[in-house]
């Protein structure tokens, strides 16, 4: 069974950088792999997207140049760095894998919490 594990979050201070990975079992990374990310009384929002292993990466237009997704060559570690975080960034950030045709992710990570302070 997929299991995906965050780990990188925590308290940052504005401006810094920071690095969240997401490991998975079974190499689910392979096909197709994304970052969201929930602030409190918002919607869930896609941040950036692998289609597959290899495949180049796409970014929501909100954290395109600041956020940079990235994986391991054998699809079980999946990362997303991020440059100069800002207050906005607080959420609990979500790492997905394996899309459906129609586009939706089957398996998903518990999250962790990055909390941005100014």
């Amino acid at each position: 069974q997929v299991q995906l594990v965050e780990t990188g979050g925590g308290l940052a201070q504005a401006g810094t950088s920071l690095k969240l990975s997401c490991e998975g079992t079974g190499r689910p990374f392979r096909l197709a792999a994304a970052w969201f990310r929930q602030a409190p009384g918002k919607e869930r929002e896609f941040l950036a997207g692998i289609p597959r292993l290899g495949g180049s990466p796409n970014y929501a237009d909100s954290v395109k140049g600041r956020f940079a997704i990235s994986g391991d060559s054998a699809g079980t570690m999946l990362f997303l760095h991020i440059n100069n975080v800002r207050p906005e960034d607080t959420a609990l950030y979500t790492c997905a894998a394996v899309q459906t045709m129609s586009g939706q992710y089957v398996y998903w990570g518990q999250g962790t919490q990055v909390t941005v302070s100014s």
